[in-house]
C-alpha cells in the first residue's frame, strides 16, 4: 500500500520539470540568474540564509537530462533546493563572465577547467564564508559529481545544509548516506 501511494504521488507531481535555455541547458524556477560575480552570489545566499551551489552542465549532457527529468522534479527535492539553496548555474564550455572569490575574471569553461571539473553535472557546494584568495573549487565543502538518483541527491543536499561536513564525528557522507538508506521505511538507496 505505501509503495503505491509513493507511486500516485511520483504520478502527480506538479510540473517542477526544467525547459531549455538557449544556451541548450535545463532551467528551473529555483536556478538564479545572476551576475556569476561569485562574492556577489555568496553574500546574496547568506542574506536569504541559503547555501549557495554551483551547477555546472553542458549542451547535450545526458546525465543533465537525466537530474532535471528524473530527479530535479520531484517536490520533495525541488521544495528542498528552492527552500535552502541559492543555485547559479554554470556552463562547462559557457563564454560568460564569471568572476572567482580570489578576483579573477574568465569565462565559464576557464573557470570549470581552473577547477577541475570535467563531467556534468557536477555540483560545488560552497560554505558561508570564503577565505580570500580561495576559489570556488577549493573552498568548496562538497562536490557532487555526476548524476544520482533521488534518494543520494536529497541526502547530499541534507548533509551540505545540515553542515554535517563539519561535525566532529567519523560520519562522512557515504556513512551518512548508509544510514539514512537504512532509515528509508522501503531500504533502497534511490
Amino acid at each position: 500500500m505505501k509503495r503505491l501511494l509513493i507511486l500516485l504521488s511520483l504520478i502527480a507531481l506538479p510540473g517542477f520539470a526544467a525547459e531549455l535555455g538557449d544556451d541548450g541547458l535545463h532551467k528551473t524556477d529555483w536556478m538564479r540568474d545572476t551576475f556569476k560575480d561569485l562574492r556577489e552570489d555568496l553574500a546574496e545566499a547568506n542574506d536569504e540564509g541559503k547555501r549557495l551551489v554551483l551547477m555546472v552542465e553542458q549542451r547535450g549532457c545526458i546525465y543533465c537530462t537525466k537530474m532535471h527529468e528524473e530527479v530535479f522534479p520531484r517536490a520533495d527535492i525541488a521544495s528542498y533546493i528552492a527552500e535552502n539553496f541559492f543555485v547559479v548555474q554554470v556552463n562547462l564550455h559557457g563564454d560568460t563572465e564569471i568572476t572567482d572569490f580570489d578576483g579573477e575574471t574568465l569565462s565559464e569553461k576557464q573557470a570549470a577547467r581552473k577547477w577541475g571539473l570535467l563531467f556534468t553535472p557536477s555540483i560545488l557546494f560552497l560554505p558561508e564564508e570564503v577565505d580570500a584568495g580561495a576559489t570556488a573549487q577549493s573552498a568548496a565543502v562538497a562536490l557532487m559529481p555526476g548524476a544520482f538518483g533521488p534518494g543520494t541527491t536529497l541526502d547530499m543536499f541534507t548533509w551540505v545544509y545540515e553542515k554535517r561536513y563539519a561535525l566532529d564525528s567519523e560520519e562522512d557522507f557515504q556513512r551518512y548516506h548508509a544510514r539514512r538508506i537504512q532509515e528509508r521505511a522501503d531500504g533502497t538507496a534511490d
